[in-house]
């Protein structure tokens, strides 16, 4: 008897703390904005280029990349994956997510034709997200379209977050 018990209380103990172990390990999410300064624009660009979001509040798991924008998946799961794109006046702003390479979702907003330059429109914006299973090591970031801007100031505008759902 004291053997069974004994038997079971450690059983007990390691699957509880392997349980705590895998949970922990479970949680990844970030949020970030573009930019640390204010009122400022990025691009445009000739081509599809990959945004830093610089101000990074919440990066739990490290998934996310300050330096190169990227969110590396670090493991196998579904991912939800949120963002807004802001842009001043008769500006066109248009990014994309992009999973490895592919991409998924797009949000922009266009101003071109039909503003004037009497037309003091402000500021705009658009957003999209999109949920995607994910192997571990995929990368996931977003990408500005060629001739286009995105504009942040002091109140991060334009963000990028995302989190796992669920592992798989």
């Amino acid at each position: 008897n004291v053997l069974y018990h004994t038997f079971c209380y450690a059983l007990f103990h390691t699957l509880k703390t392997e349980c705590l172990c895998s949970v922990s390990a479970n949680k990844v999410a970030f949020s970030a904005s573009l930019l640390n300064e204010t009122d400022k624009y990025t691009g445009p660009f000739a081509i599809l280029t990959t945004l830093v979001f610089k101000r990074v509040v919440t990066n739990i798991g490290d998934a996310y990349n300050p330096q190169t924008g990227v969110f590396t998946a670090p493991l196998r799961g579904a991912y939800h994956f949120q963002w807004c794109i802001s842009s001043y006046k008769d500006e066109t702003t248009a990014a994309v997510l992009v999973k490895n390479d592919q991409q998924v979702f797009s949000a922009w907003e266009y101003r071109g034709f039909f503003t004037t330059m009497n037309d003091d429109m402000g500021i705009s914006s658009a957003s999209n997200g999109a949920s995607l299973l994910l192997e571990e090591g995929d990368a996931v970031s977003l990408r500005l379209f060629p001739l286009c801007v995105i504009f942040d100031y002091g109140l991060h505008i334009s963000s990028f977050s995302g989190h796992l759902l669920f592992p798989m």
